[in-house]
């Protein structure tokens, strides 16, 4: 993994180092071209490539913090710094949005004539192409080795392909017509900036505050844990994400209530095996639900209690049954959709109507949240 993981850092600093070079080139050309057509739309575009460059500065040592070693005080490695740098990066996005819609404003109040040539229009062609490949490729790569940095690197460098496509046809229709569309151009434009840079910004706060485990990955992990000799169910996946390919969490798994703790201190440890072989996640827990299996009336009050509980609405899933005879005990989990106006009065309800079904037993019910499917 630690190869891997250095592979993948190798290859997100050099498509970074290809972006720098590639902005700072046409920052220049940009700028000298934008100066010499007195064109407000080019200059700002070349200072967009200037951000960009920058953006890919902050990639590269984005990239490098988080790969650091794990260490005293912060065991579970620096990861997460990439997600800083990628809204770190959403913010320079957002901020170039606000600042070309501000001078794009000053521009439509006091209109300055641009003065376009040949010249000119191949270059902002040319940069068009290349910022357009470039945003595909550096976005392809980023969500190949998943680095949210370069995603939003590679969305920017696409965004800027469209302002350079607005400015060129701006300058054409202001050479066949005469009408100068530029600034107002260059206000849309930013507003589309601006509105990116948000969404960017979003979803990386969103993988800070922590997400719902991906469905596809939590289907698959349980998949694979229910194929284990003598597992009957598994439950309560929780992931923690503490960086791009790195999570670490636990599950519930329902078992025979006959297993002794030699069994089950060889099923955890095939479990955190497995999972951590073909899915790179790093199970630090695998608890056990104890399953009856030593007589018939349980698996009937069992029947009897699914009933009961799948008959009421935004019940998701029930799970972790168990029958205790010599301590007049039912207990098991339940999880209620997010969606029910109010869960607590759902868990309540259907309390209450097994305890009512079986008064002679104390019925225990652990209202779990729905975090993974």
């Amino acid at each position: 993994m630690q190869s891997e993981q250095q592979n993948r850092n190798q290859v997100i600093i050099r498509t970074s180092i290809i972006g720098i070079v590639a902005n700072l080139l046409l920052a220049g050309f940009k700028a000298a071209v934008g100066l010499l057509s007195n064109s407000i739309s080019i200059v700002l575009d070349a200072v967009n490539n200037l951000s960009d460059a920058l953006s890919s500065v902050i990639t590269i040592i984005g990239t490098k913090l988080a790969g650091k070693a794990p260490d005293k005080k912060h065991p579970l490695g620096y990861g997460r710094i990439e997600y800083l740098s990628a809204m770190i990066i959403s913010v320079i996005v957002l901020y170039a949005g606000i600042t070309s819609l501000t001078e794009s404003i000053k521009k439509i109040i006091h209109p300055e004539q641009a003065d376009y040539s040949t010249p000119t229009l191949i270059i902002v062609a040319a940069a068009v192409a290349v910022k357009l490949i470039l945003g595909r490729y550096v976005k392809s790569v980023g969500e190949k080795v998943n680095s949210g940095s370069l995603v939003a690197s590679g969305e920017d460098a696409k965004l800027d392909s469209v302002i350079s496509a607005a400015t060129l046809v701006a300058a054409i229709i202001f050479l066949v017509s005469g009408v100068a569309l530029e600034a107002y151009l260059g206000a849309v434009i930013s507003v589309i900036i601006i509105k990116s840079g948000i969404e960017m910004l979003m979803e990386t706060l969103s993988k800070i505050l922590g997400e719902r485990v991906e469905s596809d990955l939590a289907v698959q992990i349980k998949r694979t844990v229910n194929e284990f000799e003598g597992v009957h169910g598994s439950y309560d996946l929780f992931l923690h994400n503490y960086g791009p390919d790195t999570l670490i969490g636990s599950i519930h798994v329902e078992i025979p209530d006959t297993w002794d703790a030699h069994q089950i201190d060889e099923l955890t440890r095939k479990i955190q095996k497995k999972i951590y072989s073909d899915y790179g996640v790093i199970m630090t827990a695998v608890g056990v639900y104890s399953m009856n299996t030593k007589n018939d009336f349980a698996a009937q009050v069992r029947t009897d209690v699914t009933e009961i509980v799948m008959s009421h609405d935004h019940v998701l899933q029930m799970h972790g049954f168990y029958l205790d005879e010599e301590d007049k005990r039912i207990t098991f989990d339940l999880i209620i959709d997010f969606a029910a106006d109010d869960r607590k009065a759902v868990y309540q309800h259907i309390v209450e109507e097994i305890q009512k079904k079986y008064p002679e037993y104390k019925v225990q019910v652990a209202m779990d949240v729905d975090i993974s499917d």
